[in-house]
């Protein structure tokens, strides 16, 4: 019987980080939505306003057997610029900012010793925030499986820390 967590992550535009996520072994979902904003059920083009305060996100749904909290956040720096303050690439805007939505203390911890452990690979201050996760609103359908559905690829690319 799977151990099933969930991880809520920001790296920029979620289309990416949705594609990268769900070839992860050990994740059985990844759905692109919008969290940690003060706005009831915001669509995209309420995110992008920038005045929702929602970031666009990804809720990670995994089994802790056969990957942990740590290897997805292990990724998660892999996949994303995390000192870029509220910009990815060519994406920029609140909505784009790196975050860790945490979803118990255990999750807190480890985001943090994990922020601290990935520091030594960059040469600027890492401004990836951490906050308990809040509501999640998954994006609008045409948001899911982006690129599998359009035959695109993401812009998010994998530099291995550490290895």
């Amino acid at each position: 019987m799977p151990t099933i967590e969930h991880a809520t992550l920001a790296g920029g535009c979620f289309w990416g980080v949705e594609d990268l996520f769900q070839k992860q072994p050990g994740v059985i979902t990844a759905v692109s939505g919008y969290s940690n904003g003060a706005f009831p059920n915001p669509t995209y083009r309420d995110v992008c306003s920038g005045l929702t305060g929602h970031a666009e996100v990804v809720r990670i749904e995994y089994d802790s057997e056969i990957i942990s909290y740590k290897e997805i956040l292990h990724f998660f720096w892999e996949i994303h610029n995390p000192t870029t303050l509220n910009r990815q690439g060519p994406d920029i805007g609140t909505q784009y900012r790196s975050a860790i939505y945490t979803h118990s203390p255990e999750q807190k911890l480890i985001a943090e010793e994990s922020k601290a452990w990935a520091q030594q690979f960059f040469d600027r201050p890492i401004v990836t925030e951490i906050e308990e996760a809040k509501e999640f609103f998954p994006a609008e359908e045409y948001h899911q499986d982006y690129f599998e559905k359009n035959a695109g690829h993401g812009c998010h690319i994998r530099r291995p820390l550490g290895r």
